[in-house]
């Protein structure tokens, strides 16, 4: 007697396959690299364009996070 089983993955239903493993490594990789870009290039403005942009060198940590979150999630 055979069995068979038909299992097809709904959009949007989370995966815990390897391929589901490779795309959250890919996926924090981004957010990382958006990430130090953004400290980067934040971070090379003076206090003076950083203030123009409405920010104090003590918020460049945070505003790249919310940077990166927004890039990947969008």
């Amino acid at each position: 007697m055979a069995v068979t089983s038909d299992f097809t993955a709904v959009k949007g239903t989370p995966s815990f396959g390897f391929s589901s493993v490779i795309e959250a490594m890919k996926a924090r990789f981004i957010r990382h690299r958006m990430y130090r870009q953004t400290v980067n290039e934040l971070s090379e403005l003076s206090a003076r364009e950083l203030a123009d942009l409405g920010l104090h060198r003590s918020m460049i940590k945070r505003v790249a996070q919310q940077a990166a979150s927004e890039y990947t999630a969008g």
